[in-house]
Formats: C-alpha cells, structure tokens, sequence
C-alpha cells in the first residue's frame, strides 16, 4: 500500500478488516470462490489521495464464460430446487450479515468512490440493507392466477406459472456500487435468478465483499458471481453472450444504447436505467427556505454524482433572487474534505478523468454567458484531492450545455420563469426523463404539475426520495424498465400460461 494511503487511513482509524480487505490483488467471485485468471491487471486509484491503492483483475470474454456456466449450473442445482422460505431466509441472512458488516461497507465505499462516509453509512449501507429486506419478503408470494376460459369450448383449467427468466446480468456504475447493486440484486434473488455482477472497474470493493458475505451465510456456488475488467470487454461479453437472460443497466445513455443493441442480437430482457438532467420547479408559493435546504441536498449529494441530481432550477420570478442568495450561502457552508472525513459532506469527485469531463461543463458556462454565484472560475486550477467546490450559475437557458447536458458534478444551474405553463414547458425539454421536483405549498398546484412534467420519479417539496417499495426508472434518454418496487419483480419473471383440456364424462348414469 502507498505510503500517502496508509497514512490517510491511519488518520481516520480505519478499520483493520477493511485494510486486509483492500491490501491486496483483487479477483473475480465465481462459483463461490475468488479466482484470478487474468494476466492483465487495472490499478485501482484511491479518490483523496489519487495514489494507486490496489490492482483489480482485468478479465475477459473466457471469465466471462466461466461465469456464465456456473450461474446456469446454480440455476438447475440447488439453488433452481429450494423452496421459496428457504430462498427468503438466505436473503434475509445476507442483510444480516450486512448489518453486521456495517462499517466495513461503509468504508469502502468512502474509499472506492471517494464519498462522504457519513453518507455512504446512512445511505448506501442501509439503503442496500432495506432492499434486501423487503425482497426477501416477495420470495414466497410469487404466484401465478387461475381463470376460466371465456371462447373455448368444453371444460378447460387454465393458469398462469412464475418462473424465474434464468441468469441476470447486472452491470452496476461507480456511483453508488453497493446501493444499486443491491437494487438488482435483490429482486433478482427473490425471483430464483441467478446473477453475473459487473461493477465499474473504478468501484468493484463492494461488490466483492458481498460476493464473499453471500458465500459464507450459505448461498450455494454460482448463484452471485462478480467479473472484474473493462467495461467495453466485460459489460459487451455479458450483453452478446447466449446464456445471459437477462441484462439490468445502470450507467450512462451512450453506453447503455451500446450494450441494449449488443443485447437486443440474442433477445434478452433489458432494463436500463441511464442518465438523467432533473429539473427543479420552484413556485412563488414555495417555502424558500426547505426548498434552498432540498434544492442543495438533492444537486451536492455524492458531489453531484448522482444520475437524478437536480441540476436545472427554474425559480418564479417573484422569489428567484431570495432562492439565490439562499442557494449561495448553502453551498458555501457545507463541509468539505476527505471521504473518510465524517465532517465532510464535499468529498472528492471518482477519478481525475471525470473531474476534467465536469471542470469543462464549468468552463462551456463561463464561455456561454452563465452568471457565476459561487464555485468554481473559469479556468480553475486543478487541486491535487479531486475535490471541485460547489459551483452555481444563474441566467442560465436551454441553448446552454450545462442546462443541455448531464455533468455529474457538484453543479447548479439556476433560470427564472414568469408562468407555469412556461416552467413546464423548459422543463420538459431536456431529452432525459429520469426525475423531476416541485416546491410548492400549494397542493393543488404540485399535483397538476406532477401530471405535467416527464418523468418518471417525481419529487413533491423534497429530492432524491428512494424507497425499496418505490419503483425507480425513467423515460426517454434516461431509459425504460424499472428498479426496485413490486414492479422490478416482472422483469425477473417468466410468464407460462397453461391450458388442460378436461374430457367430458362418460360414465353411465
């Protein structure tokens, strides 16, 4: 381990499990164990520090491969025979070990991504705790429905079987690694699928760990696996391979229209969840103060890296420059500092690539007339921490790439409207469709504005809102098919619809 790390890690005491865990080559999980087949190998950088922390396992289509098989293999064995209490109850074992395994996770995450760990324990941690929790409970009611025919004629008993549609493929982004594996995870254990995890080669720590903490409360080999490597030689192997059934995306539209083409030549199921340009609607009958407090939670949370991050505000008129100035004041008190740092709540952007793709958006606002309010200046200077303050711009419009595009950064734009039907309108203008907020006191005027914007999550007085009952997904550029909520559970299903003939009787009276 680097000097520079080790000390970083000295310096907030972290735990002894989580440098055992770290301090070391990182594999692939397949068929319940860690393997290393890969002669290539991807370092992995630590966000604060930016020094080479460990190595990751640069796989291949063969890994792949490997994979695969053992996923089938699981599917047919003891894991495609147990019956559904029994899964229930491995689910629920997992969210045990998990709560157990607490601040363990936590720190990865801190250390993966870069974020601030206070969040990465009350959200990452516990929101992945509480999907399993909740889809554990789905295992056991997942039934089909019987019916009575209507056009055939004699007697017919018709019904409808659940199956699971087979192995899933889930490719989870550096964002929030553990959250949103668990959002697929979940439903996809709940169904009886198997599942080949792919997580950024950026972030992978989580997902191994708990490849490790399923094997050792029980899950047989081969039902969770994780592949390490590239994302346009692991996640495109996964997309064209013929014994994937199903393929669950979580990443960037670009990337995302690429592996839905790859996964559309062998007609899988596809989810994709993709990016996201939320706009933030605020109305004179707005209370100021929640709504700058919201506005600020929902744009900075994870440093801005957060798909449906509320990046666009259109602020009424008559209470534009009071939000401003609020906004402002906010953003110039919160924390900033190391990930591991729990006072933080500014921490590092994931790489030194990405911090350049937002310093730019930062520098096109400059360029295109956008009023700087506080952050960062054009042409600003690039720290040795990865951390970028957060910056707010003001007049800004839609002909504008930080109004057009999505940063994924701890950057607001802000406008002002003169009339709802306006507001609605630039609103929906964006090609994204995956959030939308409103802030208003006005009940009747929230509703009709939920019902007018497009999106597919939609927040009332607040932002970011996720729970495990709740579908989340979007539409358009942002996507189709949904995480989480009793509706996730279709896209792991199988649909058999089986008729009987019943012969009429013959027997004498």
């Amino acid at each position: 381990m680097e000097k520079n790390i080790a000390s970083y890690f000295d310096q907030f005491a972290v735990p002894a499990e989580v440098v055992s865990f770290v301090d070391r080559p990182i594999g692939h999980f397949i068929d319940g164990v860690e393997l290393d087949t890969a002669a290539d190998r991807i370092d992995l950088i630590e966000p604060f520090t930016r020094e080479r922390l460990t190595s990751l396992a640069s796989g291949t289509a063969s890994d792949v491969d490997l994979a695969v098989a053992s996923a089938r293999k699981a599917l047919v064995g003891p894991w495609g025979r147990m019956p559904p209490l029994e899964r229930q109850r491995l689910i629920l074992r997992l969210a045990e070990a998990m709560e157990a395994d607490a601040d363990v996770l936590a720190h990865l995450e801190a250390i993966d991504v870069g974020k601030a760990i206070s969040e990465a324990r009350t959200i990452d941690v516990a929101g992945a705790i509480a999907n399993l929790e909740y889809f554990a409970g789905w295992t056991s009611k997942l039934d089909g429905r019987t019916t009575n025919a209507v056009a055939l004629a004699g007697e017919t008993l018709t019904y409808t079987v659940k199956e699971p549609v087979g192995v899933v493929a889930a490719i989870i982004p550096w964002n929030f690694p553990l959250q949103i594996l668990s959002w697929k995870l979940a439903a996809a254990l709940a169904c009886g699928c198997t599942v080949v995890c792919k997580p950024s080669e950026q972030t992978p720590l989580s997902a191994m760990r708990i490849a490790h903490l399923a094997a050792k409360v029980g899950f047989p080999p081969g039902v969770i696996n994780v592949v390490n490597g590239l994302g346009h030689v692991i996640g495109q192997a996964l997309a064209a391979h013929r014994g994937i059934d199903k393929l669950s995306f979580t990443g960037s539209t670009p990337v995302g229209k690429a592996v839905g083409k790859t996964a559309l030549e062998t007609m899988k199921r596809l989810t994709l969840e993709l990016g996201g340009k939320s706009p933030v609607i605020v109305t004179g009958n707005a209370n100021i103060d929640n709504a700058a407090n919201a506005i600020l939670s929902g744009i900075f949370l994870n440093s801005g890296q957060v798909c449906d991050a509320g990046s666009r505000v259109y602020a009424h008129k008559s209470i534009h420059d009071e939000l401003v100035h609020k906004l402002r004041s906010g953003a110039e008190s919160l924390p900033i500092g190391a990930g591991l740092d729990p006072a933080s709540r500014i921490t590092p952007l994931v790489s030194s690539a990405h911090r350049t793709k937002v310093l730019d958006h930062i520098d096109s606002a400059h360029a295109e007339g956008a009023a700087l309010v506080t952050g960062e200046p054009t042409g600003s200077d690039r720290r040795g921490d990865g951390i970028l303050r957060p910056t707010i711009f003001d007049n800004c419009s839609e002909n504008m790439r930080i109004f057009r595009e999505e940063i994924f950064g701890p950057v607001l734009g802000v406008s002002h409207f003169d009339t709802i039907d306006q507001a609605i309108e630039r609103a929906n203008s964006a090609d994204f469709g995956l959030a939308a907020a409103v802030y208003s006191d006005n009940v009747d005027e929230t509703v009709q504005l939920s019902r007018r914007l497009k999106a597919g999550n939609i927040y009332i007085n607040a932002h970011g809102l996720l729970d495990p009952t709740m579908p989340f997904g979007g539409m358009g550029a942002s996507g189709f098919g949904k995480d989480m909520g009793p509706e996730q559970l279709d896209g792991f299903l199988s649909t058999k619809s089986v008729y009987v003939q019943v012969a009429s009787s013959s027997a004498p009276e």
